[in-house]
């Protein structure tokens, strides 16, 4: 039916109104609405229609009394048939207002209305209470952006983003644009590498920060520096990261780390209020990272709640459970009334641990008169007091044990706190608490690569007295790094930047980085440093995950208009895809069958 049907033109029809908008104030108006039919109830006399765009819902009714000939032509809509109505307000009949719509107080009776396009049956239905697959919806994610939910995401998103420039703007910032092709300086995540068919056999990458760009704009005098950009990297991808990202990007002159965090502590302040009218705390708590790693096991605490890490290697040093005895970190979680958990649970627990690291999980139930446990028979009461005493253990409590190398305890503990906090409902429900996280390590041992690596880049600056631990203790040299910490997640990261050559090639240097090496991948970077580049830093807030936080989404995907998959396939376009032999030729390119074994060898 819906191919034979005659659209109709706009011609002059103009819209009045958005479907969101009208309210008892305006009954008896005339008004002109478009949008897509939501729902259809036809109630042989009357029909119903549910108009939806962007902006809401309005009911629409066709009958005799708008018009006869409107209510005839009306019994061949469909849902998602795309209409122009016009008609006069009216307020619904006693009992039938729903108060749960902004419009739910009135209803617009039809007297002439426009058929702009029909539409197939969706494959899913466009409303917010779906059991649809994410993938199907992602393949149709055009009709996924009609839901009101996912709408409404992209829509905070956009009034999140506004408020972020208005601030910005108010303190002299200025919006700069750095290039998109730039050249692979592969110090962190693989680069997208982009083939250059005029230069042939080079390749341009595609930038997983502007860092240098915008240092390079502090050299040059631009002293506020932001910029809202889209970001690349080629590394495996979870929840909350996608191959291609924005950043919030900010750089500053003649600052500290206290002008910069309490420039971007307003921002984000600033942004909540007016974005969804969130009060944040007047100050953001600070944690060195040291105190981090030792009471939540990571860099980017939920402070939240509780279940803090407690380190008992002393107190089981000694102990005739081997485990403990041997092991370089020993750290428990206490979990009030956690006895009653199953063992299933508990060995649903001990599989999560094995994805960061852990061989096992150690536990304790704190019974009446007895400790449950498959090792407590090897704890001497000396030991059974010492935890005791520790945890501040009460009948009715379990704690979960975590043994062996410093790193592997302390994240495979963190995420399980997480987890516990889930679990026992703990995190209260709609709060925000965010958290500065300072005194990062300069730079982390990477036992693979066997070499010191950038905690954050290679282009921040160590603090005051730590440079020498360069050359002497690198893993010992504090920077002057930031990061703003929110519910968990890490939403910004910056750092005061090195800003004279010789601390550039020291810290070339301690991460292996020879002279040569470094004027092939830096040069440009050591040399402009030369010319009187002024003290300057910043922070880079990961917008998607910013508003994934703020508009509650379990998922970046959920705010973001066209994301890839985990596996970074769009597949509403099926990229990435191949592409003709002939490009190929004009790029010097021969692709050959990837051999796993050959690759080995």
């Amino acid at each position: 039916m819906s191919e034979t049907l005659v659209l109709d033109r706009l011609d002059d029809w103009r819209r009045s109104h958005d479907c969101g908008a009208l309210r008892a104030s305006d009954v008896g108006s005339e008004v002109c609405l478009m949008g897509w039919a939501q729902f259809r109830r036809d109630h042989g006399g009357l029909i119903f229609i549910d108009l939806r765009d962007r902006g809401g819902l309005t009911q629409v009714v066709f009958c005799p009394e708008g018009s006869a000939e409107a209510l005839e032509r009306a019994h061949v809509l469909r849902t998602e048939y795309v209409l122009a109505v016009k008609g006069r307000v009216r307020p619904r009949p006693e009992g039938m207002a729903n108060p749960g719509m902004p419009t739910g107080e009135i209803e617009v009776e039809i007297t002439e209305f426009k058929l702009l396009n029909t539409a197939a049956t969706p494959p899913f239905p466009i409303e917010d209470r779906i059991d649809a697959s994410e993938l199907l919806r992602l393949k149709y994610r055009y009709l996924d952006l009609r839901r009101p939910k996912l709408a409404g995401n992209l829509i905070l998103r956009h009034h999140a983003v506004q408020s972020i420039r208005r601030y910005l703007d108010g303190l002299g910032f200025l919006e700069v644009e750095t290039p998109v092709l730039t050249r692979s300086t592969p110090e962190g995540a693989r680069d997208f590498l982009v083939p250059s068919r005029i230069n042939n056999g080079s390749f341009y990458a595609l930038p997983q920060s502007p860092q240098l760009f915008k240092q390079l704009l502090m050299m040059s005098g631009f002293d506020r520096y932001y910029q809202v950009v889209k970001c690349f990297r080629d590394e495996d991808l979870r929840a909350d990261r996608q191959p291609e990202f924005t950043q919030v990007d900010i750089e500053m002159s003649f600052v500290d780390e206290e002008q910069i965090m309490g420039m971007a502590e307003n921002m984000v302040r600033t942004m909540f209020k007016e974005a969804m009218d969130i009060a944040l705390p007047d100050v953001f708590p600070r944690m060195t990272y040291a105190d981090a790693i030792r009471d939540y096991g990571l860099d980017k605490p939920d402070v939240r709640f509780g279940l803090k890490l407690v380190d008992v290697t002393e107190v089981v040093r000694g102990s005739q459970f081997q485990v403990f005895a041997k092991a370089e970190l020993v750290k428990g979680i206490r979990v009030a009334g956690g006895a009653a958990l199953s063992r299933k649970e508990i060995d649903d627990l001990t599989e999560f641990v094995k994805i960061y690291g852990a061989k096992g999980l150690a536990w304790i139930k704190i019974k009446e008169g007895e400790w449950q446990s498959p090792f407590a028979k090897f704890l001497s009461d000396e030991e059974r007091a010492g935890l005791a005493e520790a945890f501040g253990l009460e009948v009715g409590d379990i704690v979960f044990f975590q043994a062996g190398a410093a790193e592997m305890v302390n994240t495979a503990l963190g995420y399980l706190r997480i987890q516990l906090g889930e679990r026992f409902s703990l995190i209260p429900e709609g709060s925000f608490a965010p958290v500065w996280v300072t005194d990062f390590p300069l730079l982390e041992y990477d036992p693979e690569a066997k070499r010191f690596a950038a905690k954050h880049h290679p282009f921040t600056a160590p603090q005051s007295g730590h440079l020498e631990k360069l050359a002497e203790a690198p893993g010992q040299a504090l920077s002057r790094a930031y990061d703003l910490v929110l519910n968990g997640n890490e939403i910004g990261g910056g750092s005061i930047r090195i800003h004279d050559r010789a601390t550039q090639k020291a810290m070339f240097a301690a991460l292996g980085i020879e002279d040569q090496e470094a004027e092939d991948k830096f040069g440009f970077l050591l040399k402009a440093l030369e010319f009187g580049a002024p003290p300057h830093g910043g922070i880079a807030f990961g917008l998607d995950r910013l508003i994934m936080i703020l508009a509650g989404a379990k998922s970046i995907r959920d705010v973001i208009a066209f994301p890839k998959t985990q596996k970074a396939m769009c597949l509403l376009t099926d990229a990435p895809a191949g592409v003709s032999a002939g490009q190929l030729r004009e790029l010097g390119i021969k692709l050959r069958s990837r051999d796993k074994d050959k690759d080995k060898a």
